[in-house]
């Protein structure tokens, strides 16, 4: 798991970032079709208990546009790793095309263990519902998406109601899930421990695939076809439940990607399971989207 978060984090800082310092400060960036406005560093929690750098966003927006959609986004990490700075190339990406972009940190294990992560998910999703509207986007139209244990976190998010609950928020106010190669049954065993515990039931309870019942949001899972072991087979497992309980929801084995290049390849505009993501917030949003502007000369602010 080391590994593979060192490689994604490699890629992904190869791509041009910008020099953006923490602190909600906007930086204009230009390219694709709509000029993409980011703000960076904006706190959705400030208790007295608040972490400096783990409950911070960065948000990645169609610069002028209001009434757009919203892509929240949790990364992965063995819920051990990870951090929402590596995810600017996916963010600019979904501005670019219309798509208001939401990417999160949380606390990481050791520091805590479950529920702590899922508890800041909810936090920052909250944070999201009652403030996007502030940066022109719809908080009735916001999609939850995550890659790897970020997918757990937002299948987690759709299906247990109890999170949302203390945000005075249901699953209802989320558009749609994206889970992408996530996991969705948690076993008390080493391989979750650090995160999860011993604990059998708490294991249970923290795993998707047991409070699938009824009245989820659409849901899209993408996993790749070289993902590691049995991950696919729990995707369909997820996939099969939800539509058991007659859930909109689908699944996509996106060919030729393993569990890093899956999510590396999505900050491509061309990538399948880009594509097939902007697809399924196009015909699960309640919007009209504006045809996008042609491409114009570079322009930087």
């Amino acid at each position: 798991m080391k590994t593979s978060v060192a490689a994604l984090a490699a890629t992904l800082l190869l791509a041009p970032a910008a020099r953006t310092a923490e602190g909600a400060k906007a930086v204009l960036k230009t390219g694709g079709n709509y000029a993409v406005e980011e703000v960076r560093g904006v706190a959705y929690y400030e208790g007295k208990d608040a972490d400096s750098v783990r409950h911070k966003l960065d948000l990645y927006l169609p610069r002028g546009q209001k009434g757009y959609p919203v892509l929240f986004f949790v990364h992965g990490g063995a819920w051990r790793s990870g951090k929402k700075d590596l995810y600017a190339p996916l963010g600019r990406t979904f501005a670019k095309n219309g798509v208001g972009m939401v990417v999160i940190n949380y606390r990481l294990s050791p520091k805590v263990k479950h529920p702590g992560h899922i508890e800041d998910v909810a936090r920052a999703f909250g944070w999201t519902h009652r403030n996007i509207g502030k940066y022109g986007g719809r908080a009735d139209q916001v999609f939850v998406c995550g890659h790897s244990a970020g997918g757990h976190l937002v299948a987690l998010l759709g299906t247990d109601p109890s999170h949302l609950k203390a945000e005075k928020l249901t699953v209802r106010d989320i558009k749609g899930m994206i889970p992408m190669s996530g996991v969705y049954t948690i076993l008390p065993n080493g391989l979750f421990e650090a995160a999860f515990g011993k604990d059998a039931d708490l294991c249970r309870a923290a795993s998707p695939l047991t409070h699938v019942k009824a009245d989820h949001p659409p849901a899209l899972i993408i996993y790749a076809d070289k993902d590691f072991p049995f991950l696919d087979v729990m995707a369909e497992q997820f996939c099969k439940k939800l539509k058991g309980c007659k859930c909109d929801a689908a699944s996509l084995k996106v060919a030729r990607r393993d569990h890093i290049t899956l999510i590396i390849q999505t900050a491509s505009e061309t990538d399948p399971a880009t594509q097939a993501i902007l697809e399924f917030i196009a015909r699960h949003s309640d919007l009209r989207l504006t045809p996008r502007p042609e491409k114009t000369a570079d322009k930087r602010e």
